[in-house]
């Protein structure tokens, strides 16, 4: 019966680790700026499209170079499409199809793919969120702007950001007065996770009664 019971400890140790493994790595890219470091911790499972998509831009090197060209206070700061100078980037993949419905919201610190007014028209630009903004979310019937990651790390960065003072540059509006660009964007390689499995077992152990 105690080997039992041994087993069953062991097993639930092992489905606990697994959990935790999983919840500590889910994919991380990080942006390294002119004004700090931003960590986005992607969600595959709710946004696979988007998320396949923005890790393909930045494996090619893509958002190297390109600048925070629309920032608005309270809103949002939207990158991935513009040089220093404001001259445009191409995207160098078709566009994707509309996430917005897979119950992600835009709140403070999300990231969100850009689009036009076409839903399924999203390529390689995308905006953090510096406020929750849930009249951007999809609703039944509205294609909304999809989420399909977070910031982890740099939420000051992005705070700095959202704050700078802008201007209009010819078309375009709410341009920071000084450059604020990408330098690299990398996937990070995953964290190693602490095996806890001994641990708990000899935990659990310990906690039950001797023959």
């Amino acid at each position: 019966m105690y080997k039992l019971f041994q087993c069953v400890v062991f097993i639930a140790a092992l489905a606990i680790s697994c959990l935790c493994f999983a919840q500590t790595n889910a994919p991380q890219v990080s942006l390294q700026t002119n004004v700090g470091e931003i960590v986005i911790e992607l969600n595959p499972e709710a946004a696979p499209v988007s998320v396949e998509n923005f890790i393909a831009y930045v494996n090619e090197r893509f958002y190297d170079g390109i600048v925070f060209h629309r920032v608005i206070k309270d809103f949002m700061i939207q990158a991935g499409g513009h040089r220093f100078d404001m001259t445009p980037k191409p995207p160098s993949r078709p566009a994707i199809v509309n996430e917005s419905n897979n119950g992600l919201k835009n709140l403070k610190y999300s990231v969100a793919m850009a689009r036009t007014r076409i839903p399924d028209s999203a390529t390689s630009q995308f905006f953090i969120n510096h406020k929750t903004n849930a009249f951007l979310d999809g609703q039944e019937g509205r294609p909304g702007y999809a989420v399909f990651g977070k910031v982890v790390e740099g939420m000051d960065v992005v705070d700095n950001i959202a704050t700078t003072k802008t201007k209009n540059l010819e078309r375009y509006g709410n341009v920071p007065i000084e450059t604020i660009s990408i330098i690299k964007a990398r996937v990070l390689k995953p964290k190693p996770v602490k095996p806890v499995i001994k641990d708990s077992v000899k935990t659990a152990q310990q906690n039950t009664p001797k023959k």
